[in-house]
């Protein structure tokens, strides 16, 4: 499949969060946001865990995606899920875009840097 179209705000407010990553909230509630990440090509978005539910799009660009050990390559127009408190990561094969979808809010990403 090819590359999605797609079309963000050109106002935009991107926080950079590790080299060739940036994300920018897109909208909020208290019981759920949205946020696209952008990736450089080969840029890594590190293992971690959440309290939140996730699910990404991917918007634009092959990623590598590893969810408690287990990595699967993803292009445009696929998805996936990430249930609370799992470990998981994404290595980006290609520049890319990744819409994610988080239940409740993360609130943390409303603060600033990190």
């Amino acid at each position: 499949m090819s590359d999605c179209c797609y079309t963000l705000p050109d106002d935009l407010s991107w926080t950079v969060t590790a080299p060739g990553n940036r994300r920018a909230v897109l909208s909020h509630r208290p019981e759920l946001m949205l946020v696209a990440f952008s990736f450089d090509k080969g840029a890594i978005g590190a293992l971690h865990s959440h309290p939140h539910t996730q699910v990404s799009y991917v918007a634009k660009g092959v990623f590598e995606v590893t969810i408690e050990g287990v990595t699967t390559k993803l292009a445009s127009g696929s998805s996936f899920i990430v249930a609370p408190n799992l470990i998981h990561g994404v290595v980006a094969l290609q520049e890319g875009l990744l819409i994610d979808t988080f239940t409740p809010r993360r609130d943390e990403f409303l603060e600033g840097p990190g």
